[in-house]
């Protein structure tokens, strides 16, 4: 539905009809006035698109200027991106490209990197997804509800360290400060300066409170036997960080919708009400520090459940550094191996606004990102069989080649006439 309203907008329309291999017609507005939109009418418009759009492209939902190396804030050229790609992954459905990436997988069949047959061949498959939880993730790669709990508490164990919460915390945080900051730079009349004022205080007890209390006693400190000092002020407990949470909250609430590390900031709520009576202090002892990571640890672990965002933000955290869902553009599937019954081929895609290298790169890196997300649950649910990994690129004017990135495999595949 998103791609059909975003190609009603492109070409001014208020009608759409899609039949089983791509585009058939649309209606102008006004009476009686239609007009077939052919491929070559598509490629025609994403060619104009392109252009206007060089350089620029949406990144974990940031727009970056490839060129400039910065990060803009542009509603409209943000629209006009999703636009592009809602009309590009429309595009992918028709005939001719179908019919292009067929022939291309048969004439890879013989190389070491073959595509799949069928791949990209459905309409399900070559819809956008974004990937919030692990149920997201399992459902996905279709791991069965049995195997979904060992993939829990595998994860769990992981992720459930106070490194890992603490620097997770961090990184929301600080993106929380840049939003902020770049919000203020543009002088935006929804947010008054008393607004910016109170939240970046808050901010900044926050951090502090992490720093403060993250530098716990162990076995490589000098002082790792310090026993707990008799004269002490109270200890902190994570009930602290969550009543400042929750101020922030009350503070920037109506700028939830501009603010993309709020909605991060909600999420970790959840975990923050499980731990709240745990200590946490870097002076309170090694052994009780231990004691109270442990038993944050098995909090974490018993109520953070399969369908958790704040679980899925550690994972995220925990295997790249980053808390932005991954969003995949052209969500692909699991494919299996025509001659290895034991063999599967996982593929996703990107639709690109430019074949600049820079931009290709990173559209690489994004897509690597997903797939090794993937991957890890793959394993993490031992699922029988093995999993190749593969991304696609589209772009407009681009010559077909393969890319290969950490011991993966890229298609770069040109959208033309």
């Amino acid at each position: 539905m998103q791609a059909r309203r975003a190609l009603n907008y492109l070409v001014g329309v208020n009608y759409l009809k899609i039949w089983r291999f791509g585009i058939s017609r649309y209606y102008h507005e006004g009476p009686n006035e239609e007009e077939f939109l052919t491929p070559e009418l598509a490629f025609q418009k994403l060619n104009k698109m392109a252009q206007g759009l060089k350089n620029v492209d949406l990144v974990e939902g940031k727009l970056v200027n490839i060129g400039e190396h910065s990060v803009a804030k542009d509603e409209c050229i943000k629209h006009r991106i999703r636009a592009f790609k809602s009309l590009g992954r429309l595009y992918l459905g028709t005939p001719s490209v179908q019919q292009a990436l067929k022939e291309r997988t048969k004439s890879s069949l013989a190389a070491k990197e073959s595509i799949p047959e069928l791949c990209f061949g459905q309409s399900d498959e070559r819809e956008a997804l974004t990937l919030k939880t692990l149920t997201s993730v399992c459902s996905y790669l279709n791991v069965s509800g049995q195997q979904r709990k060992s993939v829990r508490l595998a994860i769990c164990s992981q992720v459930n360290q106070h490194k890992i919460w603490t620097g997770a915390l961090k990184k929301i945080l600080s993106g929380l400060k840049s939003d902020i900051e770049s919000l203020n730079c543009q002088h935006c009349q929804s947010f008054s300066v008393e607004e910016i004022r109170v939240s970046e205080q808050i901010i900044s007890s926050c951090l502090r409170f992490l720093s403060e209390t993250s530098a716990t006693s162990s076995h490589d400190s000098t002082s790792w036997m310090r026993p707990a000092p008799s004269n002490k002020p109270p200890a902190h407990r994570w009930e602290d960080l969550l009543g400042m949470f929750t101020d922030l909250i009350k503070c920037l609430n109506n700028e939830m919708d501009v603010l993309p590390h709020m909605s991060k900031l909600v999420i970790m709520q959840e975990g923050l009400y499980q731990i709240k009576d745990v200590l946490v202090d870097r002076d309170i002892g090694y052994r009780e520090a231990r004691h109270q990571e442990s038993l944050m640890q098995k909090k974490l672990l018993k109520t953070l459940g399969h369908s958790s965002q704040c679980l899925f933000t550690l994972l995220q955290y925990y295997l790249y550094g980053s808390v932005r869902d991954p969003e995949i553009e052209v969500c692909g599937g699991v494919y299996p191996s025509k001659d290895k019954a034991n063999e599967f081929c996982l593929c996703i895609g990107r639709i690109l606004t430019s074949d600049d290298e820079k931009m290709i790169g990173i559209g690489v890196k994004q897509l690597d990102k997903a797939l090794g997300l993937l991957k890890f649950v793959w394993e993490a649910a031992e699922m029988k069989g093995i999993l190749e990994l593969q991304g696609h690129l589209w772009c407009v004017g681009a010559e077909d080649r393969i890319l290969t990135y950490r011991g993966n495999t890229f298609f770069l595949h040109g959208i033309t006439l």
